[in-house]
């Protein structure tokens, strides 16, 4: 019998644009929340590209008291031929003290230095995307200084 292995395809490539005046909701319960608004970006793969739509979109932050970030996006793709797609993922970015220091300067850091995955889910009514209605997809990141930029994979 064969073992079941986890076998990935590129679907895309997502660059995001976030205003930098973040709302600071605050030491709560389970960490400093912050919410950012996603005002715009691009995503690009060999079946789909186009433009996340500049409203409504945020990422709902958790800094965890163990230093972890946690990640909470919904945003609106719009691919280039009208299709709308809603995209949301939950994930985690963390590393050493002096990596994650640097990443919040906003300067270039090696994403090998740094953990950052995501779990995207799509939702569309659009039949030419509908396949996104039925994949499991997995996201690589990294943050440039101009936002975060995803590898997005969909689970074969």
């Amino acid at each position: 019998m064969t073992e079941p292995t986890l076998r990935t395809s590129h679907l895309f490539t997502l660059r995001l644009t976030v205003d930098p005046n973040f709302t600071e909701v605050g030491e709560t319960p389970y960490g400093r929340r912050r919410i950012g608004i996603v005002t715009g970006g691009t995503f690009e793969g060999e079946e789909l590209r186009g433009r996340v739509l500049p409203a409504p979109g945020g990422d709902w932050l958790l800094l965890r008291r163990d230093g972890i970030l946690m990640l909470d996006v919904r945003i609106t793709l719009e691919t280039d031929d009208g299709h709308l797609v809603y995209m949301s993922y939950r994930g985690m970015r963390h590393g050493p003290a002096f990596v994650m220091e640097q990443l919040n300067r906003g300067e270039p850091v090696d994403p090998a230095q740094y953990y950052f995955r995501t779990t995207p889910w799509f939702e569309t009514s659009s039949e030419k995307y509908r396949f996104l209605n039925r994949i499991v997809a997995v996201a690589t990141g990294r943050r440039d200084p101009t936002g975060p930029v995803y590898e997005v994979f969909q689970v074969l």
